[in-house]
């Protein structure tokens, strides 16, 4: 068997469908079905339990002392929301129930394959696994921080492999629920459907009209890193998941509009609010996990815009 956390979310139902594409439909999904839209992303996907992510923690314990063979836990469920100052909360999601797990995975020795995020780093212009670049701006990346610094002292003394890896900007099919947290890919597509304009923000921090940057890296090439990681039985340790590169705003507005065929572009005065919150550059340092070996190819901006938008197409 296979638990995946946050099954029905973005990262996790592509999990769930790549994992059947392997074979694989001895699926426990764990995830909170409050907002029942979610069920979208598992159709004609085939799964063995599901469980409140609330009631999951005593559940999981229980099956693995029976001896249930667990070959691995996917842990992608997480309060993500990036606007969440409800430390508490954020805390018992991301922190508390992490723990949980890893207790239960390090007594069974089940491997733990978890989300961590690209937020630990805050404004850093250096993506690097190390603390001295880990500087989160909100209680989302300080939670997640939070364990990644909990996996690092126990990981010494640790029997079971664990595994943490920080997603950078993430996007494509099945990311339609999040909303304002939905890729700016998705959102330009619905912007451009409804005859739109695309809005981008203008110059700031030393960088010009629609020039700011992030690593975009496209859910297949996620879930791929996700699997790697989750069947190489040698390798532990927390690892940045994107490109390697990054790509502008513009390189997306660019993108999105090519496939439509039509669309302008417009910027608008950058938010003075987030003038001291902003990052204008993010882009993964990948050294660590081609050390640890993964090499399979990742998708461009434009090679993965195009795949995605296609998905799109009703």
């Amino acid at each position: 068997m296979i638990v995946v956390t946050g099954g029905y979310g973005f990262i996790g139902s592509n999990l769930v469908h790549a994992l059947n594409q392997r074979g694989r439909d001895d699926i426990w999904v764990v995830d909170d079905l409050t907002d029942g839209r979610k069920f979208v992303n598992l159709v004609g996907a085939t799964v063995a339990d599901y469980h409140h992510w609330s009631d999951f923690p005593q559940r999981f314990a229980q099956t693995a002392a029976r001896g249930v063979s667990i070959d691995a836990v996917y842990h992608l469920g997480a309060c993500s929301d990036t606007l969440e100052w409800d430390g508490r909360r954020m805390m018992a999601a991301n922190f508390e129930f992490s723990r949980d797990l890893l207790d239960t995975c390090e007594h069974h020795q089940i491997p733990l394959i978890y989300a961590s995020s690209a937020a630990v780093y805050g404004l850093s212009e250096v993506c690097v696994e190390a603390p001295a670049y880990e500087r989160p701006l909100n209680v989302y990346g300080y939670s997640k921080l939070a364990f990644d610094q909990h996996v690092r002292y126990r990981l010494p003394n640790l029997r079971t492999r664990v595994v943490g890896l920080r997603y950078f900007n993430v996007y494509g099919p099945r990311e339609q629920h999040k909303g304002r947290m939905a890729s700016v890919m998705y959102h330009f597509d619905q912007q451009l459907r409804g005859g739109a304009s695309l809005a981008l923000f203008g110059a700031s921090h030393g960088v010009a009209a629609g020039e700011q940057s992030r690593d975009f890296v496209f859910v297949d090439d996620v879930v791929a890193q996700t699997l790697w990681f989750g069947s190489e039985t040698s390798v532990s340790g927390i690892f940045n998941c994107g490109t390697g590169s990054a790509a502008t705003f513009n390189d997306v507005a660019q993108a999105v509009v090519a496939h439509h065929g039509h669309g302008t572009i417009q910027y608008i005065p950058f938010p003075v609010e987030l003038l001291g919150a902003y990052q204008h550059r993010t882009c993964a340092d990948l050294r660590a996990a081609r050390h640890a070996g993964f090499n399979l190819p990742l998708r461009n901006v434009t090679q993965g815009v195009r795949v995605y938008l296609d998905r799109l197409r009703p």
